[in-house]
């Protein structure tokens, strides 16, 4: 209805908006109503950036985002008992691959989806175990829902709600400035061309690695 009322005025010229103004204000007034009834947030994830967020380390040590800065980071939710947790062997490598250059993979364990029963202890030693995992892994949380970590909420309304994790093993990118570049969903393995495209692109981007 916004919008209408801005494609209604541009109809007029500027002395027949004056003279409707000064006969009876009746446009303005309702210019003033839509603008003022319009839906307003409140939330703070909307103001945020990503160095603004923290989480706890898998060892329970605090995780502040702002560590990342000049970094390009891939966020994964990961499970130890989904169809998609053999993409922890091509996370690590994609780690192993390019950490050197400024990736860094940090998972986020959830059992938002039922398949991660388990304690902290449990996945960390899950991990290590079956994949040699060691890049960077968070305490477990919520991802989905009301009682989502502030990125989530930050990441779904900033790309959408198509955009927000279904399953296990969804994927967040980031530039090296904190911005959102990307969504995958658990079925874009880690290996795939799409993802290592993107990883590349974004590293390229770092004054560091420009050539």
């Amino acid at each position: 209805m916004f919008l209408v009322l801005f494609d209604y005025i541009k109809i007029f010229n500027c002395k027949a908006l004056s003279n409707s103004f000064s006969k009876n204000g009746l446009i303005l007034s309702a210019f003033s109503i839509l603008l003022f009834s319009a839906p307003q947030s409140n939330s703070n994830e909307l103001n945020s950036i990503f160095y603004d967020f923290s989480f706890n380390s898998i060892d329970g040590e605090l995780m502040p985002m702002s560590a990342y800065k000049n970094k390009v980071v891939l966020i994964v939710n990961t499970a130890s008992k989904c169809g998609y947790t053999g993409q922890y062997d091509g996370l690590q490598k994609l780690w192993e691959n390019y950490k050197n250059k400024g990736l860094v993979v940090l998972g986020i364990p959830t059992n938002d989806f039922f398949q991660e029963p388990g304690k902290e202890s449990d996945i960390k030693k899950f991990c290590s175990i079956n994949f040699n995992v060691n890049f960077p892994m968070t305490s477990k949380i919520s991802i989905v829902g009301k009682n989502a970590h502030d990125f989530y909420k930050w990441a779904v309304q900033s790309l959408g709600p198509a955009q927000s994790p279904k399953w296990n093993f969804h994927k967040y990118l980031l530039s090296h400035k904190g911005k959102l570049l990307a969504s995958f969903s658990s079925a874009v393995t880690p290996d795939s061309k799409i993802i290592t495209e993107a990883i590349l692109d974004a590293l390229s981007r770092i004054p560091e690695n420009r050539i």
